[in-house]
């Protein structure tokens, strides 16, 4: 079948590991399921898995791809969920110590034909396109527990977004303002700023601008470029929830100002099978879709890689069969 996979870890050049061709057609275990790919979403985490982070070198060659929606030998159109949890878990998978993604130990989306856990698929609303659910297992659940589940933010309160144009930074905007809260987002350039009008911002700013006033909450995913201002932007008892550091990880926690002011910083990774039902639900409900910044045929996977590497995203990048 076809595939695009990584051949080995590259830290320094993860694209000279993309490659795409003839694989294995995937046998399917007992308690498994075969899901014929009709769409899969671009993440970082495809990235991190070329450069070499958070997969095991005897893992390679890995097919790349942590979301998909597509279509079960019966004709159930299903999407996925990339959270693969030990079979003895029970509870919130994305607290099992053993739990890993699609692409880590599982091949995974980038293919004609995917297989996974049984309890690992979701039917799709009639309402999504493939294209459109297949946005929704990582960037837009990891947005939704963000939201919904870890910040107990109410509508009506303000909140902070802090970059404009990714995956989970795009969904945060959408989720946010259906919900009913006041949102604020901030972006590097006025290309970002006026996407996060569009997407229902109600006011936009420049990265690390001081705002009109403080704010209930800031969700982040950038780390150390951003932080320090997340921090300083809070009103006193308000929560940062925090989803990713692509800038950096180690910036500087500001203790006094955290005690002083009884802030919150809680972590959010992922989301569970229950909510990535309910955020389909909702956004069926809602009449939500994602942007999709880019859809490609598979087969030209590595211009959409390039578009990542490069920041040259608006919404998701897509590729379809």
């Amino acid at each position: 079948m076809f595939a695009v996979y990584a051949t080995e870890p590259s830290p320094d050049d993860p694209l000279a590991a993309l490659a795409a061709g003839d694989r294995p057609e995937p046998e399917v275990p007992a308690g498994f399921v075969a899901v014929t790919v009709k769409a899969a979403s671009l993440n970082m985490h495809d990235l991190w898995t070329l450069r070499g982070v958070g997969i095991k070198a005897d893992r390679f060659p890995m097919t790349l791809g942590c979301d998909g929606a597509g279509v079960l030998a019966d004709g159930t159109e299903v999407v996925l969920h990339s959270v693969i949890s030990d079979p003895d878990w029970y509870g919130d998978e994305t607290l099992d110590p053993k739990r890993t993604l699609l692409t880590e130990r599982l091949q995974g989306t980038f293919a004609e034909t995917v297989v996974v856990p049984a309890r690992n698929v979701l039917p799709k609303p009639a309402g999504l396109s493939f294209s459109e659910a297949a946005c929704m297992g990582t960037a837009w659940l990891t947005a939704y527990r963000m939201l919904f589940v870890k910040s107990g933010l109410r509508p009506g309160q303000t909140v902070l977004v802090q970059g404009a144009s990714g995956g989970v930074s795009t969904a945060l905007i959408t989720l946010a303002h259906a919900a009913g809260l006041r949102v604020w987002v901030t972006g590097r350039t006025e290309e970002k700023r006026a996407l996060a009008k569009r997407l229902g911002a109600h006011q936009v700013f420049e990265s690390n601008a001081r705002l009109p006033e403080r704010v209930d909450g800031v969700f982040e995913t950038v780390g150390k470029a951003t932080w320090e201002h997340s921090m300083r932007s809070l009103k006193p008892g308000g929560v940062i929830v925090v989803s990713g550091s692509t800038s950096g990880p180690d910036p500087s926690a500001d203790l006094q100002r955290l005690f002083f002011l009884q802030l919150r910083v809680i972590g959010a990774t992922m989301g569970t099978r229950d909510e990535l039902g309910d955020l389909l639900s909702f956004c069926d409900l809602k009449g939500i879709r994602p942007l999709i910044g880019a859809e490609l045929p598979l087969e030209r996977a590595r211009e959409g890689f390039e578009l990542m590497l490069a920041g040259d995203t608006a919404g998701k990048i897509v590729f379809t069969r």
